[in-house]
């Protein structure tokens, strides 16, 4: 049995798109399934819309997806003079042909087939013209060519898909595509078959938006009697609305969910089960994903992105991840969450320490990373503090009064520890008659700025004995 070779094949004309990234990720588990290959390929035929910032951004979202691949990256555009020998040698072999039809002659071809109700198609008639070149080229009146496959009219393509099952294509409604361009560059359509043939792919995932051009592709091999992969052709991810998912249901590139404060682990199994499914399992570790996967179980109807499921999914991730990795994830994202470059730059060995601390705490009340800066945004605060509308609402001078009387008591404590804070806080609620919940909020208030914070114990212990005092006294003067 040959080697599994897969591919990743994204045109760079934007940001790695989240479709794009479960494609991937498809992928690369059926090739680590199968102790395989997964290359990638970048599609950048199209010069115009090709950018450096796109191929970088598509690298990167990889990258940080932790979707590795195997060998260099190969780029399209680079190979088209192979690309153009292929067409050649079909020309030669007599499977393609000079095609000179012009602008208005394809536009009355359209027309014509539009008023019959027909789809349009070119009509082949410079498909079987005999005689020589030099004869063609006088019928063409100085016209450059471009150079049509000659497809099968009779009979049927069928594809035997992985996903969609049989699917039959009649040759009648599959036309004779261009290979070549009447400036000699190579199309979409002959370059894609002839790296997938170069680079020994065997298994073709990709989506079903490209389910035509599987049997269009076909006959591309056929005609140069090559193996044909074996295809799998995937359902696109529709938005809650259930149309095809864009702009409009918000963020689309990997990066901006990395922007958005997503793991990438969470975003991975996520993106796995979207469209696959192995009963009502959830949750699966990276080793997991990539013995459990499999195409049979890759559903034919759209998968609909959900960003509710994704950040419950999210949230039991960094609940799930030791302090000191997720610390060190939060940090690595830093720069990309907003107003995080701010943060970054105050961070020191200090803060680092504190973060830690305060971890446990701020990850159960967080399911994002942005929650999580949020979160700590109280280590960050500069005294005096500004309050939010819910803590000026606690600090009303009975509060300030109990933190007046509190602050002497915790300076006197020998050990600056949470539990050491907490017996001192009972006891000045025993003693005065008070409820927890009287002095708890207004030293909530007066540490964080908030209403809302983790527990406050755990914030007094983290941050320190002389910054908590201060802040205690800020607020009850």
């Amino acid at each position: 049995m040959s080697e599994m070779i897969t591919r990743f094949a994204p045109s760079p004309t934007g940001y790695l798109h989240i479709g794009g990234a479960r494609t991937a990720l498809f992928n690369w588990l059926l090739a680590r399934q199968n102790g395989g290959k997964m290359l990638l390929r970048i599609e950048d035929t199209d010069r115009e819309r090709s950018t450096e910032p796109a191929i970088a951004a598509i690298l990167d979202g990889m990258k940080w997806l932790g979707l590795d691949w195997d060998g260099e990256t190969i780029y399209q555009f680079a190979r088209a003079d192979r690309h153009r020998a292929v067409a050649e040698e079909m020309l030669a072999k007599g499977a393609a042909y000079k095609c000179y039809a012009s602008q208005q002659e394809l536009e009355a071809m359209r027309e014509l087939a539009r008023k019959e109700g027909r789809p349009p198609r070119y009509d082949g008639r410079w498909r079987d013209l005999g005689g020589t070149q030099a004869e063609a080229d006088a019928l063409a009146e100085g016209r450059k060519p471009v150079v049509r496959l000659k497809a099968p009219r009779e009979g049927e393509t069928v594809i035997q898909d992985k996903v969609q099952g049989e699917v039959r294509f009649p040759n009648k409604d599959l036309d004779d595509l261009i290979l070549l361009r009447s400036d000699g560059t190579p199309t979409y359509m002959l370059a894609v078959v002839v790296d997938d043939h170069d680079m020994g792919v065997t298994q073709i995932i990709r989506g079903d938006d490209h389910l035509t051009n599987a049997a269009r592709q076909t006959h591309i091999y056929q005609a140069m009697g090559w193996d044909v992969p074996a295809f799998a052709h995937i359902p696109l991810i529709h938005g809650a609305d259930g149309a095809k998912l864009s702009k409009r249901h918000g963020a689309l590139g990997v990066d901006a969910y990395r922007a958005m404060g997503y793991l990438p682990e969470a975003l991975r199994n996520y993106l796995a089960r979207l469209g696959w499914s192995q009963g009502d399992r959830e949750f699966f570790s990276t080793q997991e994903l990539i013995e459990a996967f499999s195409l049979d179980q890759v559903h034919r109807s759209p998968a609909r992105f959900d960003y509710a499921k994704l950040e419950n999914m999210n949230g039991q991730y960094m609940r799930g991840t030791p302090d000191d990795k997720l610390l060190a994830v939060f940090l690595d994202t830093l720069p990309y969450l907003p107003n995080g470059e701010a943060m970054a730059a105050r961070i020191d060995d200090a803060k680092k320490a504190q973060l830690l601390r305060a971890m446990a705490g701020l990850k159960e009340r967080a399911k994002t990373l942005i929650e999580l800066a949020d979160g700590a945004s109280f280590l960050f605060a500069q005294r005096p503090l500004a309050y939010d509308a819910k803590a000026s609402e606690i600090l009303k001078p009975e509060a300030k009064a109990h933190l007046a009387a509190l602050a002497p008591k915790l300076e006197a404590l020998p050990d600056w520890t949470a539990h050491a804070a907490e017996e001192v806080v009972r006891a000045y609620v025993a003693e005065t008659g008070a409820k927890l919940g009287q002095i708890a909020q207004p030293l909530r208030a007066a540490l964080t700025g908030r209403g809302t914070s983790p527990g406050i114990f755990d914030v007094l212990e983290t941050l320190g004995r002389d910054e908590a005092l201060g802040r205690i006294r800020d607020a009850a003067a």
